[in-house]
């Protein structure tokens, strides 16, 4: 029999790839997603067959990590060999507007998350490999570039100091009950799958609708922020390489390459021959109460002892999301052409 994992957050960006992937390998895949009155599963709707057919390696459950219940209830039910908490309020700019939830979700979440394992764990006998989705947000003020496994963090946000306390879980239940359990410290990753208020996904959404006349302006904050950005269809295979280890660890994740946001728009409107300085306009809404103004990873010890290594540079993740994002905006314009409102 394959193995079995549990993944939350299955429905972001990162959970649709990861999904993908360890289908791939022959695992049943299980994903915990939050009950809604509108489908919020477009990212795996490719993957997702109905439970009455026949060969179905895809299941979805409803819980939140936020219902300590629900996540004893699935695990016991489930029996997962590894659990992938990727779930979360991940919108740092948003955590300043809804800091006690981003703690509860980000922290608390996946301390229960932690203890509903190590409850499963203890009970049956039957090791579960846990992975947490740590952020290079964590590093926030750096005092050092690039950063790696042993640079201080000095958070600068909601969202990061609740990173840092699920981190420090994550660790804490390592030594203190012999979990295995991981930190992957993931830099910023993008893909055509990206949610569209992320700075990346803004601006590719933003292009493509411009060369096609659908808009004319984008407002932007920071363009000097500058960040290590890959694509998320390479990290998710780094989560994967950790819980096939020996021994568990905490590794970061990155290219070890930076680039500002402004360089980020000159690529992007560059390949479609659009001058971005016509279009783009500034809104201190944008701006965090706190920046964090330069993040570049070290993954030496994830290339050394997982093997893994990133496939895509900046400048082919750009053009992938460009690509993609052109036949929306293609399809958004017939529809546009037939008098229809987008």
């Amino acid at each position: 029999m394959g193995k079995v994992a549990l993944i939350t957050g299955i429905t972001g960006q990162d959970g649709s790839y990861l999904t993908e992937f360890l289908l791939g390998r022959g695992y049943d895949v299980h994903g915990i997603v939050r009950r809604s009155s509108v489908f919020t599963t477009e990212r795996i709707d490719h993957l997702y067959k109905d439970r009455h057919e026949s060969g179905v390696k895809l299941h979805l459950h409803y819980g939140d990590l936020l219902d300590a219940i629900s996540l004893r209830r699935i695990i016991t039910q489930v029996k997962p060999d590894e659990v992938y908490n990727l779930a979360a309020q991940s919108h740092v700019r948003t955590s300043f507007d809804q800091p006690v939830y981003t703690a509860e979700v980000v922290a608390i979440g996946t301390l229960h998350l932690l203890e509903a394992i190590r409850d499963y764990r203890d009970s049956t006998g039957h090791e579960v490999r846990f992975y947490q989705a740590s952020s290079s947000e964590m590093y926030g003020r750096v005092r050092e570039i690039p950063q790696n496994e042993f640079t201080p963090f000095y958070p600068r946000s909601p969202y990061a100091c609740a990173k840092i306390h699920a981190y420090w879980q994550t660790v804490n239940y390592r030594e203190a009950y012999d979990l295995f359990a991981c930190n992957g410290i993931l830099f910023n990753h993008e893909s055509p799958r990206r949610g569209e208020t992320f700075v990346t996904r803004k601006i590719t959404r933003a292009a493509t609708r411009i060369k096609l006349g659908l808009q004319e302006t984008v407002y932007l904050g920071n363009l000097d922020a500058k960040r290590d950005w890959g694509f998320a269809g390479d990290y998710v295979q780094a989560m994967w390489l950790m819980l096939q280890q020996q021994d568990p660890d905490d590794y970061v994740v990155a290219t070890g390459e930076t680039y500002s946001v402004r360089e980020f728009l000159t690529e992007a409107f560059g390949y479609l021959d659009l001058d971005w300085e016509q279009h783009i306009k500034f809104d201190p809404k944008y701006l965090r109460p706190t920046e964090v103004q330069i993040l570049q990873g070290d993954a030496s010890k994830a290339r050394n002892l997982l093997g893994w290594k990133p496939s895509v540079n900046m400048r082919d993740l750009c053009r992938m999301m460009i690509d993609a994002d052109m036949k929306l905006a293609e399809r958004e314009r017939t529809l546009v052409d037939a008098g229809f409102v987008v």
